[in-house]
């Protein structure tokens, strides 16, 4: 009964903060947060790579809806591409799981992110491997694999506004402006970026900390249609929600401890990987989806194994992708 009545206040505080900014919403009730129907199966071998992935915790849809991208680690499960040159990171399958592009052997060290704008450029974010591999940068690049620009200065870390310390994602807006999530654990910078669409600085906010605007491991993000920034804030369990400029909207933390986060439509699709009876107790790992209107979730696809499933991403027909990392592979789930 003590999670039950926990689960219903932290609703109840999310509901009073999410209104300030949005239409009233009506929370759900106290919830088993892994009781949840689960209608999809895995389509074990759908991606036809023709060798083994590496960690892959960097998964995004091509703007057909149908393909998706993919930023692995070069056949390792977690040291990246930094030993190994010959290998293509970059993958793109179309929508029945053949390669249809690879590219990028030789110049990446530690893919960790991935974002595909409007414009169908490839924005991928190198970070921080537990082995202290450095590469702390984020760069854009046609579909063709032609580099455009780079933010950061790669093999460097710092806290100023052109150097990241454990970046782990990025967003661009409809409008341009470019969103960045600095800070992959609490010895990090822990702290979002903003940019204008020529890579000006903006303004930042956040830190290492639990309250309303403050971070332990900003993770992932998402932006749904009303521009609501969603962060992944992954250490302290929760998805905390933003305006543009930074202004803290509300925290969510019935999706579990979230790695990666996604939106389709009025969706929204989180992998938890780190849940655990120390760490997020009552919650199991896989995947939860459920509302943005009201925040309730209304479906989850249980995973046993612990730091596993990273990346999510959902296509057209409501497929499911997802990346992992300390077991590494990449699946797709369909619908039974």
């Amino acid at each position: 009964m003590r999670l039950r009545h926990a689960v219903f206040a932290v609703f109840a505080l999310a509901a009073n903060a999410y209104a300030a900014d949005a239409p009233p919403v009506a929370m759900p009730p106290p919830h088993d947060p892994n009781d949840y129907p689960n209608p999809y199966h895995v389509d074990e071998g759908w991606a036809k790579l023709g060798r083994s992935f590496g960690g892959v915790s960097a998964v995004d849809m091509d703007r057909d809806g149908k393909s998706v991208w993919v930023f692995e680690r070069c056949g390792k499960p977690d040291d990246g591409c930094a030993k190994d040159k010959t290998l293509d990171p970059v993958l793109k399958f179309d929508a029945s799981g053949k390669l249809v592009k690879h590219w990028g052997a030789g110049k990446f060290l530690y893919p960790h992110g991935i974002f595909i704008g409007r414009d169908r450029h490839v924005w991928l974010v190198e970070g921080i491997s537990q082995s202290n591999v450095i590469a702390d940068v984020i760069h854009e690049y046609t579909p063709d694999g032609k580099l455009l620009r780079t933010m950061g200065v790669p093999g460097t870390k710092g806290f100023s506004t052109d150097h990241f310390d454990g970046v782990s994602d990025v967003l661009v807006a409809p409008d341009g402006s470019i969103f960045v999530a600095d800070g992959h654990s609490d010895k990090t910078n822990n702290r979002i970026l903003k940019y204008d669409p020529r890579g000006k600085f903006l303004h930042a906010w956040g830190k290492l900390g639990s309250g309303p605007g403050e971070f332990n491991s900003t993770h992932g993000l998402a932006m749904d249609k009303a521009g609501r920034l969603y962060v992944a804030d992954r250490s302290n369990s929760r998805i905390q929600i933003f305006d543009q400029e930074g202004k803290f909207l509300a925290e969510w933390r019935q999706f579990g401890r979230p790695s990666g986060i996604f939106i389709k439509g009025d969706m929204l699709y989180v992998a938890d990987s780190l849940s655990s009876a120390q760490n997020n107790p009552g919650f199991k790992n896989g995947i939860r989806w459920g509302h943005i209107r009201d925040g309730k979730v209304i479906g989850f696809i249980p995973w046993g194994e612990y730091n596993a499933i990273e990346a999510v991403a959902v296509d057209d027909q409501d497929n499911i992708y997802t990346g992992f990392t300390n077991v590494p592979n990449f699946r797709r789930w369909v619908k039974n």
